[in-house]
């Protein structure tokens, strides 16, 4: 007992006691994250509920829209406390009840999936043996993702996909806005590469859903149209937005990462490091057209890479070439026959950032629209 006293008032743990204090954390930080979870999924359930029995009466009894606002005053008048509410928030609620007849989830056939490009990841990865439809759970993003993404999305194989991308990426409703007008789910997995020929088929199937093309740099605005140093500047002094673009699991390691070969100085433009491919990635970024030669060049630093800072726990270096415009065809003949990992895509920068942010609709605006079409 002595001993223990002597340890504590000395300010030195026992063993193992940090491993255990870590673990107390975890679990603590689990926990807070299931009950904003399930107060979100409590939230969702209420909210369909009242949109549900509004829907009901206005059949069944041929109530108008008057009752919707009458509602309001008196839900208000019982809850003053409560913001959701709101005549606009109750019509909200209609709309997602109308969308979502399936609650908690929305169910979409793979008959649709097998007619859409989207289909393959990460919505394949839900697919049931002897189910001819997959199950989107709806309660992994907020009732404010919900009713922007309604009005934006018609599609429910695309909304099932930007539901499912807003979870696993952790985007804001704003972030969430922004990525549907930039056309995110058109550009992933969309670039010219050689993975499935150079890596495991597991590494291959997530390093083809990882890369996009084309990439949208919209928020470094019309600097980036100098040269590459401008452009690699710019994105590193943006290194948030630049890492939300790349998307979750990259992490920036260095600009102009410096390298030595055989006594000559190299200059990676961007190095970077994806944490669920568990490898390096090296970033190559030119301002004019893609020309083969520039596959030559990024295949020697891969090889650099793997050589100089790849560990044994690392797996393989995984080349992007990020070029202004390209030939797909030029693109897919340059990689014929190249044994290193590597996806060549675009990337734009022409409108600015600011453009795309003015044009997402506020709150009030979403209500506002909302509103217009219920009463047509």
């Amino acid at each position: 007992m002595k001993d223990i006293e002597n340890i504590i008032k000395s300010g030195f743990m026992p063993e193992g006691y940090e491993n255990w204090r870590q673990d107390i954390v975890t679990l603590i930080a689990q926990a807070k994250y299931k009950a904003v979870l399930n107060v979100n999924a409590e939230l969702l359930a209420l909210y369909w509920k009242i949109g549900t029995d509004i829907i009901k009466k206005q059949k069944e009894q041929g109530w108008g829209t008057q009752v919707i606002a009458q509602l309001s005053k008196d839900l208000v008048a019982a809850f003053p406390d409560d913001k959701g509410f709101s005549d606009r928030n109750l019509r909200n609620m209609k709309r997602f009840a109308e969308a979502y007849p399936d609650f908690p989830i929305l169910q979409v056939p793979l008959a649709k999936l097998e007619n859409s490009e989207f289909w393959q990841v990460p919505l394949a990865k839900m697919i049931e043996k002897g189910k001819d439809y997959i199950q989107v759970p709806l309660t992994q993003i907020t009732w404010y993702h919900h009713i922007s993404l309604i009005p934006k999305v018609e599609d429910i194989v695309e909304r099932a996909f930007y539901i499912l991308a807003t979870e696993q990426e952790g985007w804001s409703r704003d972030v969430m806005l922004a990525q549907i007008a930039n056309g995110y789910i058109y550009a992933k997995g969309k670039s010219i590469n050689n993975f499935i020929n150079t890596l495991p088929p597991i590494q291959s199937d997530l390093a083809q859903y990882t890369f996009r093309d084309p990439y949208n740099f919209n928020f470094i605005g019309s600097a980036a149209l100098q040269n590459e140093r401008s452009i690699e500047k710019e994105l590193t002094k943006r290194v948030t937005d630049f890492l939300l673009e790349m998307g979750r699991g990259f992490s920036f390691v260095g600009r102009q990462y410096h390298l030595t070969v055989d006594g000559d100085d190299y200059y990676l433009d961007i190095l970077m490091y994806h944490l669920k491919l568990h490898c390096y990635v090296v970033v190559e970024l030119k301002a004019v057209e893609f020309i083969p030669e520039f596959v030559s060049k990024l295949n020697f630093y891969i090889s650099a890479v793997d050589e100089y800072v790849k560990t044994s726990e690392d797996n393989p270096t995984i080349g992007l070439l990020l070029c202004r415009t390209k030939s797909d065809t030029k693109a897919k003949f340059a990689l014929r026959g190249v044994t290193q990992p590597l996806g060549i895509a675009q990337y734009e920068t022409e409108k600015l950032f600011a453009d795309v942010e003015s044009a997402l609709p506020q709150m009030e605006d979403i209500e506002l629209e909302l509103d217009s079409e219920e009463q047509q």
